[in-house]
């Protein structure tokens, strides 16, 4: 990517893989996953939110999304989903987030827009507590991206993602939409996913 005149779908997919590590750290941090002492109050976007302050922690979240980049600015990532299991490694709670990013856009991305449309999302995530699930004990959790397609020209990238051996739910779930945004060329939607009452049970021992 020439960084001194970015294509638009560049300067987009930039923001949103700097967009997607802070939300993503805000999720970890709403859920309780690990204690308020983990993370550090930041100001981003003009929104409060946390970062990790444990290095492996932060490390992961970060090397993850930025990872996405050259895949996102190509059009070829579909979904980014933070994923938190039960201690069988069955999914109990996805939040989703769905990227459309318009690969025909030829037009001088307005940065400031882009973001303050973004800045919703954070906001939004701050009060979305009420719409979770408790995480049951032994729970576990990974950040999951689904691709489109993955271009051969991306091989070494793609070693970077290993193929997901997440247990998948046999019903359709229940959906619990969000934020979307919609403007150009960015279309974001995040919602999250509960397994339906009629998902059968694992069966453990």
């Amino acid at each position: 990517m020439d960084r001194k005149n970015p294509s638009p779908q560049g300067e987009t997919a930039r923001v949103v893989v700097e967009f997607l590590e802070v939300a993503i750290t805000s999720i970890v941090f709403l859920k309780g996953f690990y204690p308020p002492g983990a993370f550090e109050r930041r100001r981003y976007m003009n929104v409060v939110v946390h970062k990790a302050r444990h290095p492996q922690l932060s490390n992961y979240i970060h090397s993850a999304t930025s990872d996405l980049l050259p895949f996102i600015e190509k059009g070829l990532v579909e979904r980014v989903t933070v994923i938190f299991y039960d201690k069988e490694h069955v999914p109990v709670e996805r939040f989703v987030f769905k990227l459309n990013l318009n690969q025909s856009y030829s037009s001088k991305v307005e940065e400031n827009s882009l973001e303050f449309a973004l800045r919703a999302f954070l906001i939004k995530l701050t009060v979305a507590k009420p719409v979770t699930k408790p995480l049951p004990s032994g729970s576990s959790w990974e950040i999951t991206a689904y691709f489109r397609a993955l271009a051969q020209d991306d091989s070494k990238e793609a070693r970077l993602w290993i193929p997901t051996d997440t247990k998948q739910w046999l019903q359709p779930p229940h959906i619990t939409p969000i934020k979307s945004m919609s403007s150009e060329p960015l279309k974001v939607q995040l919602y999250l996913e509960h397994p339906s009452p009629s998902e059968p049970k694992v069966q453990t021992g």
